[in-house]
């Protein structure tokens, strides 16, 4: 096992990755920028590193830095968290090739899953349902006018890199098809320096559900159950839950086994996640997430495993600590994303938190970073802290969930915590019946109400 831990990363990740190393009696090495000297995880760690000016091209994004951070302290591993270079193939070869164990997948595996035209190819290869649109990159205009018009408009135009929205637009119909390809290819080029795109089907009011995996990169995989992600702003997840509130335990089981073949077909190391959009009963492969995910605690909560103490062990070389018969699923688990935005306009709200109170009680978890006294800085993303609440089923969790959200206080910034206490109130999202439209719908019919 790891005597000694990097961890390249900031905020509530950084501290989650502490807290699973001295678990396991590994000593911890934090790197920061200059804005984060005071940062939680930074006075926990056993040693700090500062590598760079507030900045995240400067700081945690700076490879260079971060390998000799990593060489200065003798760490044996390094773990990514999730963000900035989590996803950087290049990061995790420079890391091995410096003779440091790299806590995540195979770079092969990042690079192939990271290119969206790519990954599809190889989803099909591994048995994954598409959505149906073009086999690869368009282009021309010609080309995309065909796939178009074979697969039924409307359609979707998206980048093959990067993610959050950016180079993805809906073409209703033929006539509008030349300017919004050549939108998406410009804002696929501005935002990520890569013009490709490609087309599939827009589905009109699917659910965002995605399975959580785990390979040992050998051939043995296990999954870990699905999370629902459906509400989303500008393709951001605002909450998420397991298990989704729309599948039976046979579509469970059955699209399982499907992701976790898929997996030990890969020989995925480490773990990662398989996102699909599902509408009607059918499940349409998008993405492959190639990294620990943000909404990882309802995961855990619902199976009882420790997925950061997964990881690590796996990189160590050891052998996965379950297997699939052993993973059982128990209750129900909600986390909200909190973030110092006003809850309203969702404008940034850094600045000094003047009180903080974490909610607690049975089955209550805050991972955060905060702390009285804290400055949030206005550099980096604006999550705060994630809120998990578990129970026995969907309706307890979400009494549970109401009362922790009464108690958590974070006077200074304003935060999403209103939002929040506001959404689980809505009779469609207390009945599960929503889809990733759902919340864009719902913000626009508040904001309209605001303002009569």
């Amino acid at each position: 096992m790891f005597k000694k831990v990097l961890i390249a990363n900031r905020g509530e990740i950084a501290l989650r990755v502490h807290r699973a190393c001295r678990e396991m009696g590994i000593r911890t090495v934090a790197v920061h920028s200059t804005a984060d000297a005071d940062a939680m995880h930074v006075r926990l760690a056993d040693e700090a590193i500062c590598i760079g000016p507030p900045s995240a091209t400067d700081s945690y994004l700076n490879i260079p830095a971060i390998i000799s951070a990593a060489e200065i302290a003798q760490a044996d591993a390094i773990h990514p968290g999730y963000g900035f270079l989590s996803e950087n193939a290049r990061f995790a070869e420079i890391v091995q090739e410096h003779r440091i164990t790299w806590i995540g997948p195979d770079p092969e595996h990042i690079r192939k899953m990271g290119d969206k035209v790519e990954a599809k190819r190889t989803a099909a290869a591994l048995g994954l349902p598409l959505v149906p649109g073009s086999d690869g990159p368009i282009n021309s205009v010609e080309e995309a006018l065909e796939v178009a018009e074979k697969i039924g408009y409307p359609v979707l135009v998206k980048a093959a890199s990067g993610g959050g929205g950016r180079g993805m637009k809906v073409i209703p119909d033929a006539a509008s098809l030349p300017s919004l390809v050549s939108q998406a290819k410009s804002e696929a080029k501005a935002a990520f320096g890569d013009d490709t795109v490609y087309i599939e089907k827009y589905l009109s009011e699917p659910r965002h559900i995605e399975f959580q995996i785990f390979g040992d990169g050998q051939g043995g995989a296990v999954h870990m159950g699905e999370r629902d992600c459906s509400l989303q702003r500008r393709h951001q997840k605002v909450l998420e839950e397991a298990p989704s509130p729309v599948l039976s335990a046979a579509e469970r089981a059955r699209m399982g086994e499907v992701v976790r073949q898929a997996i030990a077909k890969l020989k995925y190391r480490g773990a990662g996640t398989i996102e699909f959009l599902w509408e009607n009963g059918e499940f349409f492969f998008i993405e492959m997430n190639t990294r620990l995910q943000v909404e990882h605690p309802v995961s855990e909560a619902i199976t009882g495993l420790d997925l950061v103490r997964e990881q690590i062990r796996v990189a160590a070389g050891l052998p996965l600590s379950v297997t699939q018969d052993d993973i059982h699923f128990e209750g129900h688990a909600i986390e909200c994303r909190i973030n110092a935005e006003d809850p309203a306009s969702f404008a940034p709200s850094p600045g000094r938190v003047t009180d903080f109170h974490q909610p607690g009680g049975l089955h209550v978890r805050v991972d955060s970073a905060l702390y009285d006294g804290y400055r949030i800085p206005p550099y980096y993303d604006s999550l705060i802290a994630k809120l998990i609440v578990y129970g026995a089923n969907r309706d307890e969790c979400l009494m549970r969930l109401r009362r922790a959200l009464e108690e958590f206080v974070i006077h200074g910034p304003k935060t999403t915590i209103p939002l929040h206490q506001a959404l689980i109130e809505d009779s469609d999202f207390q009945k599960g019946d929503y889809s990733i439209k759902w919340l864009e719908r719902w913000l626009a019919a508040k904001a309209e109400a605001a303002k009569s």
